[in-house]
């Protein structure tokens, strides 16, 4: 009785990185329980797994709560080379993507005809407000020359995927799993790439990093209509695309376009944001890029100090300060897209003839 309990206390400790129950990925070796004293081994992913101290405590955590037990002697291993590949190919599964045509992830791609619009900013407030209200939530940092999500969301340059086997685990900020090729490269490189080397590295972050089950994937796109933007049409036709423009009417007539762009590879448009919104940007914009492309106005984004201070500092405003109006419009909007749930495309209802 006490050793099964054990076990149970084993399966509510959970892998930090791959947010799986330890028992699920056989990281559970022994458990042995002789009167009040335990004998427990795992085995951990890799050497020098950044989560180890975390799985240890919780597991010493999780076997003392057990009534009955008084002590522990924890062994901590690693994985063999079978084990690990075992554990990689159980969690890739027969899929080539997590987020093919069946999935169940609600895909936004954020998008903009320009730049200097505060759409990463925003991008990356909208996936902290989403987090907030208790979704999985991922973000792919697509503007690989540009990436600046990292730092908006406080991640530092020790932050860096964790590779087990051939899949990358992302870091987290702010509740928020984080893939950027920010991560990769110094923060004074300048990435100068064409577009093949662009396309493999956007469908490796949607192949081979493991997001676990999202409940949301946010994309943020470079600005304009190149390569990427291409590539994600191709790799997500099924993604549906937010629009980010200013006010300013030379801003909505660029904006325009990549919507335009994505409906030419499948994609759906599904509303504009407004962001900066103010009489210094002028008027209009949000409502004509809302009006040519048929689609609703989601949000006004007014333009705020703390907004572009929280992304500097990498504190979104959202939690740091969310009666801040940008805030309070960021907030509004994640309620609006967490009321649209998550779809059942061409998945077979478990219904039988009666």
């Amino acid at each position: 009785m006490t050793e099964a309990a054990v076990r149970a206390a084993l399966g509510r400790v959970v892998d930090p990185e791959i947010r799986r129950p330890i028992t699920e990925l056989d990281m559970v070796r022994e458990v042995v329980v002789d009167g009040g004293a335990a004998t427990v081994g795992i085995a951990l992913t890799i050497i020098g797994c950044p989560a180890a101290d975390t799985i240890e405590r919780d597991v010493r955590a999780a076997v003392l709560g057990v009534p009955g037990v008084s002590s522990l002697d924890l062994t901590v291993g690693v994985m063999t080379v079978p084990e690990r590949e075992a554990l990689v190919a159980r969690l890739r599964g027969t899929r080539t993507s997590q987020f093919g045509p069946d999935t169940l992830t609600k895909i936004y791609a954020v998008t903009s005809g320009k730049g200097g619009v505060g759409k990463s900013t925003l991008t990356a407030n909208l996936a902290v407000a989403l987090a907030a209200r208790g979704l999985k939530v991922g973000l792919v940092d697509a503007d690989v020359f540009g990436f600046s999500i990292p730092g908006i969301l406080g991640l530092g340059p020790d932050d860096r995927p964790t590779k087990v086997g051939d899949l990358m685990m992302p870091p987290t900020g702010h509740g928020v799993q984080v893939i950027s090729i920010g991560m990769f490269v110094d923060g004074s490189t300048a990435v100068s790439w064409r577009g093949p080397l662009l396309h493999r590295t956007i469908q490796q972050f949607l192949t081979d990093v493991w997001f676990g089950d999202l409940d949301v994937l946010l994309l943020d796109l470079p600005p304009g209509t190149g390569d990427v933007a291409i590539s994600i049409g191709q790799l997500l036709p099924h993604a549906e695309v937010l629009v980010v423009t200013t006010p300013q009417p030379a801003a909505a007539e660029v904006a325009e376009r990549s919507g335009l762009v994505a409906r030419q590879t499948g994609q759906a448009v599904i509303g504009v944001i407004e962001n900066m919104t103010g009489d210094l940007f002028g008027s209009g914009g949000g409502d004509a890029v809302a009006s040519r492309l048929d689609v609703p106005v989601l949000a006004r984004i007014p333009l705020s100090r703390p907004l572009r201070e929280g992304g500097d500092a990498g504190a979104p405003v959202v939690l740091a300060d969310p009666a801040d109006p940008a805030a309070a419009a960021i907030l509004s909007l994640a309620d609006t897209l967490a009321a649209r749930g998550r779809d059942l495309p061409r998945r077979p209802l478990p219904f039988t003839a009666g």
